[in-house]
């Protein structure tokens, strides 16, 4: 009688005791920085004896670091100002590459030198994506020579070097020689164009695919292709998420393609000469 006494006291104690000791679930809440908003209605482009300038209502367009927006190109200024145009209710950075690329030539952050930018690009020849071959699937195999040999050859005949392939994890052997006529090439851009130069081969992984889009030998659809070769034909056997692979495949292709747009634009300078009315 008194052990049932004592077990429904007990009882009587859980459920009207609340448990202090208890500890509620945690909920993890990430907080996003708003796009700012589009605070403009219309966008134009000034001519300046500096070059053109990006207007936005009657705010000139500025840089990251304050400094005004000044291109000598007056096709890359009108591409600027039409991203900007096309922007919505809010302005989505992320999206804007040729904008991107831009602030970043104009205000060039980490102070590089056209040498650093060489340099950086020829770092890319010896972990060249299209240089790094699979034996060991046949499948796989053939479908890399069928579309990277091609490309390989291009290459070599347009730059004349001797860039050759790797079957296995060994970088691939690069010659000083081959090295100073690829310098030469990218030497003869100027500095702000090998900005676009530098996101072509960071989006591609591949200093031959992206020299190879920007002389038109490949379209763009193309090279973002040829640099998920490999990552098409795994997803022949694993299946496609729409949401990731298709999202990354637009998403390089619109880098790339603001990267040759970037560079072409930087290299054609028209300028406008207005008619004196006598």
């Amino acid at each position: 009688m008194t052990t049932k006494l004592m077990l429904n006291a007990l009882r009587t104690l859980r459920v009207s005791v609340p448990n202090k000791w208890h500890v509620p679930a945690l909920t993890t809440v990430r907080h996003y920085a708003a796009p700012p908003k589009r605070f403009y209605k219309k966008t134009s482009v000034l001519c300046t004896d500096g070059g053109y300038e990006v207007v936005l209502d009657h705010r000139k367009l500025k840089t990251p670091k304050g400094a005004p927006f000044t291109v000598k190109s007056e096709p890359l200024a009108i591409a600027v100002a039409t991203e900007f145009d096309c922007q919505k209710e809010h302005i989505e950075r992320s999206r804007m590459h040729l904008s991107a690329l831009c602030f970043t030539a104009i205000d060039n952050p980490n102070n590089l030198n056209k040498l650093d930018m060489v340099n950086y690009l020829l770092n890319y020849m010896p972990t060249d994506t299209v240089l790094f071959q699979y034996d060991d699937e046949q499948d796989l195999q053939e479908l890399q020579k069928n579309e990277w040999d091609p490309v390989i050859d291009w290459f070599n005949q347009r730059f004349e070097t001797n860039l050759q392939k790797t079957m296995n994890i060994t970088a691939p052997h690069i010659t000083d020689a081959d090295k100073v006529k690829v310098a030469k090439h990218f030497q003869s851009y100027s500095l702000d164009t090998l900005h676009g130069f530098v996101y072509a081969v960071d989006t591609l992984k591949s200093i031959v695919l992206a020299c190879a889009v920007i002389e038109q030998m490949l379209p763009v659809e193309k090279a973002v292709a040829l640099a998920r070769l490999e990552e098409e034909y795994q997803i022949k056997f694993w299946g496609r998420v729409e949401w990731s692979h298709d999202l990354s495949q637009q998403e390089l292709q619109a880098r790339l393609a603001a990267s040759v747009l970037f560079v072409h634009l930087n290299c054609s300078e028209n300028f406008v000469k207005e008619k004196l009315i006598l």
